[in-house]
């Protein structure tokens, strides 16, 4: 089982860790695959202009930096601790009122797509690529903080739209997401390192990206909750005593 975390922030969006230290964070303890996610949020409403405004997406100019650093640093996290690192990125569609607003994480992807595009256009370029589209967090627990609930409005006429959708945020379980029948997948939405206590995904594969990006698809994982000490141990081989505080959750078929 890979332990795992697919959804992850850096200071290219709205994270407050660069790409290579976000591969040291992680990689010092003992994960086998993460995912970098940043930002592309949309060009063309008031709320995406705001966000480029203020630098907190990937842009048509950054994005070519980003993908060669997820390319290199993907090496390396392979060459010193064996974890794998998948490119992708977080399609994001915030609007002034919550039920317009979604994010689509895009897995295994290393060309950009634009987020003013409507869902199912999305779906489709992530899948031309051979990525997987994940619908993120499509419920928020957090009454101050913005809410993608379209996704979730619309979970019937979407649900093909999707390879998982996120059963979590940050360290809470959305559990009408946990309890549905979609598929599922669990991650931090990671920004910064207060938010390595959450949900994670073990996966039953291969250690390679395709074969990962499979057992997600085919939902062949586990998630538990992993609670990092407040002093971080040197030895990753000590984890799954000491870091997931541990319950496995059963999927609900």
């Amino acid at each position: 089982m890979i332990l795992s975390d697919f959804h992850i922030h850096s200071t290219f969006s709205d994270g407050k860790l660069s790409i290579p230290e976000i591969v040291d964070f992680f990689g010092s303890r003992g994960f086998g695959a993460i995912a970098i996610t940043d930002h592309i949020c949309q060009e063309n409403n008031f709320v995406g202009k705001a966000a480029h405004y203020l630098g907190k997406t990937l842009t048509r100019a950054t994005f070519p930096v980003y993908k060669e650093i997820l390319k290199s640093e993907g090496e390396r996290a392979w060459d010193q601790y064996q974890m794998r690192l998948i490119p992708g990125f977080e399609l994001t569609k915030n609007a002034l009122t919550n039920h317009r607003s979604a994010h689509v994480l895009a897995l295994g992807v290393t060309d950009w797509i634009s987020a003013d595009l409507e869902i199912p256009e999305m779906s489709k370029a992530i899948r031309s690529q051979g990525g997987l589209s994940i619908a993120a967090h499509p419920l928020s627990p957090h009454a101050v903080q913005n809410k993608p609930f379209y996704l979730w409005d619309h979970r019937r006429e979407l649900e093909s739209e999707f390879d998982a959708w996120e059963v979590t945020y940050h360290a809470t379980l959305l559990k009408d997401v946990m309890n549905s029948s979609l598929k599922k997948l669990a991650s931090s939405d990671f920004h910064k390192p207060f938010h390595m206590t959450s949900w994670k995904t073990m996966v039953d594969s291969e250690l390679h990206p395709q074969a990962i990006l499979q057992a997600i698809k085919k939902q062949d994982l586990r998630f538990f909750f992993y609670e990092e000490e407040k002093e971080v141990r040197n030895s990753v081989n000590i984890f799954q005593a000491d870091w997931i505080q541990g319950m496995a959750l059963a999927i609900p078929s």
